[in-house]
Order: C-alpha cells, then structure tokens, then sequence
C-alpha cells in the first residue's frame, strides 16, 4: 500500500472539501490530488524511480505538501528537509544519507550542484533538481523496500539517526492518533510548526482524515489569531514558543471555534499554560511526540488539572515508566520513559539497525526521565541525554562543538543549554582558546557559528575559560 491512496479516497469521497488554505487561497482534495499526480507525472521523466531516495527542500507552502506526497507515490523515499539548514548541513545530509535526487523550491542555495539544474515546474511554482547521483538501480534502503520516509532527529550529521517509517507504519501510527482525536472534515488545522520535521502524525494525519489545513504565512500572534478567525480554526497545534506568544497578546480577541490547543516539541511550564488560559479560557493540552514512535501520550483529560503532564497513553499504545533492568517501576517513581505499539519505525539509517536490534527488550527507550501516577497520567522529570531544546528545535552540543573546534582559535569547547524565558533553552558555550595569552573577539565567533549552523544552533553567549572538565581519556565531562 501507498499512505497517497489514502488520501487520493478522501478526495474521491468529499472532492471539493477544503484541503488547504494559504496566500494563494483555497485547494480542495480534488485539486490536490491532480496536482499531485501531475507532479509525479514530471517526477518520472526527471528520472525519480522506486527506491530512490529524494530530498525535498522547502518552506512551509502547499507547493512542499503536494512536492512529498508525489515523491511518496513515485515509491521513492523521501526525505523533507528544512529551509533553516544552511549549505555545509544539507551537503552532509546528500553524503550521510545517501539520497541520489535533491529538490529545492527555487531559492538559491550554495549546495552542490551540477553545471546543469533541471526545473520541475508545478503550475507556476518552480523546483529545481539540484543534485543528482548516478542511478545505478540501488534501492536507497536495500534492506528496507517498503521504506516511505526517512527524518533525520536532528537533521545534520551522523550523531543524528535517519528514522525510517514504512508506508505501512505511517498508517498504523496516523490512525492510531484519530481513534483518539477523532478529526474529520469539520477540522480546521492552524499550522505553525515546520512541515519538514512534522509532516507524518501532523499533514499527513490531518489529510487522512478530511481536514483543512491553513498555512500560516508566519508565526506571529497576529497572523495565528487572524487565521483562527477568518477560516474557524479548530484546532491549533504549535510549540511553547507559539503558546507563549498567544498568551501575551493584548487585543482582546478570543477562540470561540478551536477545540484543542495542543502543545508539543518540548516541555511547557505550568505558569505557561496558565496564563493562555487566563487569556482564552482554554486549555493547553500537551502532547508526547517522537519520530520513533509517533503520538503515544496526549494531555486531553487532565489539561486544565495538571497542564506540565504530558498526559495519558492512547489506545493501542504502552507506555511505562523503567528501571535500568527493564523492570516497570512503581507510581510516582522517576525512571526510563519507554514505549511501544502501533506505527513504529522499521529502522535506523546511519548506522544502520533495524527496529528489533535497535530496541531494549521489546521496548523504546526515549531517553527521557518520567513518572507516571496510579492512574496513568505522565509527566516528564528531564532528559538523560544531553540534548538541547530550542523552541522546539534539537540541537545535539557535540555538532555545534565541532563548529567552535574547527575555529583556529579555539582548542577545545563544551556547548550546553540554560533556561531561557521564550524559547525554552537557548545554546551557550565555554571555549578553551588555543593561545590563551590570544584575544578574540566573541561577535566576530558566533558569526564564524552563523555562517555554518542554523541560527537556532548559534551559541548566544559564549565565555573564554581556562580549562574543561574532562576524563582521563580525554572526553567531556558533562554535566
């Protein structure tokens, strides 16, 4: 099976229900459909076969909806890749994934190229082909040949894993979902959050399913409230940036349509929640999401009670709290969050492992810490890993240390998160200088960052110490 039959039977089923709104106005399925299908007709004769895989490079736009779902149907693999990734970060995707085509929306980019880029024009949009491979009639993922969609859970070098979903785990796991959400045509979706990281249990479950998705031209207060009431919102899905910015709002608008608020990406605060509450009299329901797995834990029924729990785990799903053993720990005890069930990923990419190598004793191991009361209600008490979380946004310290430790100044550095108060952590970093009787400049560092990291991954402040704590073998000693 392919996840585009799906939708192409919600089409066939309500032809002109509303797809998208944007900019450009309003698509229906039916419009969607035979866009897609025009675009995998243009695909085919640029050479896009089964097995290959196929970055695709893009803005939030129903140019880069339509541009996945074509590749998904050709039965290459796709791989969607965000615009916030700078040109050295995309040129190690091409080489650690293995990807044979890229498509990028018509922005220029200093990427690789050939002498030559193929356009693939898509009415009045224009992609370009701007890297491609010798084919030589190898399947991205040999092992794989049912693989759909690789995401990468950070996206730039080999620290990160490619997770690789199958057509049919992306079923399972969408619905999975909306046994519990239960959306459908009367759903008007605001989108806010980046397609490229969130297009399986988000788009792809929203077009499943009959709703119209409206695509927010940016992330503002203004534009989310606007869009809310000019096309009856009904649910907003964001981050804790997005709730943060909602709430601090000062007109006196408020959400009569939208049923759910949901929030996801990373940890929101109670007083956070509180205060959209105090402005809408609506609560916030967090939601556990991971690549992996998919959508297992939702806060719908205690939002209000304990809005910092992350929830309780869908039907379907098994969620438990474990010791280093595998052993279920009692209530109310800190220990492993690990889970299992529907939909889940058929395999990591680089290196390669599939889903039973790469689980412990049947189970997902997330790397965060939780509880989880009598009744089941989770709620996260941090993270084992050493993972930093910018508004939603992963950023793994050991490749932004590579950046700092490339400088010829540098000698050696330690990246770490702290609070910050809007996006939740910001990226600060201590640096040993090489010649510590040598003066640097601290701007002119972070731009030499700047110029090779996505701006979420840019140190904020950086300070000149000494010396690092380190093991006898020379490694970082985090903390």
């Amino acid at each position: 099976m392919n996840i585009t039959n799906l939708i192409e039977q919600k089409a066939e089923q309500w032809p002109q229900q509303i797809a998208i709104h944007d900019a450009e106005g309003k698509l229906t399925y039916s419009e969607l459909v035979k866009k897609v299908n025009d675009t995998v007709e243009l695909l085919r004769l640029h050479g896009i076969k089964d097995g290959m895989g196929v970055g695709v490079l893009g803005k939030n736009s129903r140019d880069f909806i339509i541009m996945v779902l074509a590749v998904m149907k050709t039965k290459a693999v796709v791989m969607p890749i965000s615009k916030e990734l700078k040109a050295h970060e995309i040129n190690n995707i091409l080489e650690t994934a293995g990807l044979h085509v890229l498509i990028d929306d018509g922005n220029s980019l200093a990427i690789k190229r050939q002498a030559e880029t193929p356009k693939v024009e898509v009415d009045q949009y224009t992609w370009q082909v701007v890297y491609h491979r010798v084919w030589e009639g190898e399947h991205m993922i040999p092992a794989i040949p049912s693989a759909a969609l690789v995401r990468f859970t950070s996206g730039t070098t080999g620290t990160a894993k490619g997770v690789v979903l199958s057509h049919q785990s992306i079923k399972e796991r969408i619905e999975t979902v909306n046994k519990t959400m239960n959306l459908g045509t009367n759903d008007v979706i605001i989108w806010v959050l980046s397609m490229a990281y969130h297009f399986v249990v988000s788009i792809l479950l929203y077009l499943r399913f009959g709703c119209a998705v409206v695509i927010c031209k940016d992330f503002s207060a203004k534009t989310i409230l606007a869009n809310i009431e000019t096309h009856g919102g009904t649910l907003l899905y964001g981050s804790p940036m997005h709730i943060r910015m909602l709430a601090a709002d000062r007109t006196e608008q408020q959400l009569p349509t939208i049923k759910h608020v949901i929030s996801t990406s990373t940890g929101i605060a109670r007083r956070q929640c509180e205060a959209f509450y105090q402005r809408f009299t609506i609560p916030v329901q967090q939601a556990y999401g991971i690549i992996e797995v998919g959508l297992p834990i939702i806060n719908l029924d205690k939002a209000q009670e304990s809005p910092d729990a992350v929830g309780y785990t869908l039907e379907g799903y098994e969620v438990e709290i474990l010791d280093d053993d595998f052993t279920v720990l009692p209530p109310n005890t800190v220990g492993h969050l690990a889970m299992r069930g529907p939909g889940m990923f058929v395999a990591y990419l680089n290196p390669f492992r599939t889903r039973e190598e790469a689980l412990q004793g049947g189970w997902f191991f997330t790397g965060d810490l939780a509880t989880k009361t009598e009744d089941g209600l989770v709620k996260i008490a941090g993270r084992k890993k050493s993972m930093i979380n910018v508004a939603g946004n992963k950023v793994f310290p050991e490749e932004v240390e590579k950046v700092l430790n490339s400088h010829p100044s540098i000698a050696v550095s330690q990246v770490k998160g702290i609070t910050h108060r809007l996006m939740g952590e910001m990226v600060t970093a201590d640096v040993v200088l090489s010649n510590q009787e040598e003066e640097i400049d601290i701007e002119k560092l972070i731009g030499y960052c700047r110029e090779r990291l996505s701006t979420y991954k840019v140190p904020q402040k950086i300070k000149i110490v000494s010396k690092l704590d380190m093991t006898d073998s020379g490694k970082l000693i985090r903390g």
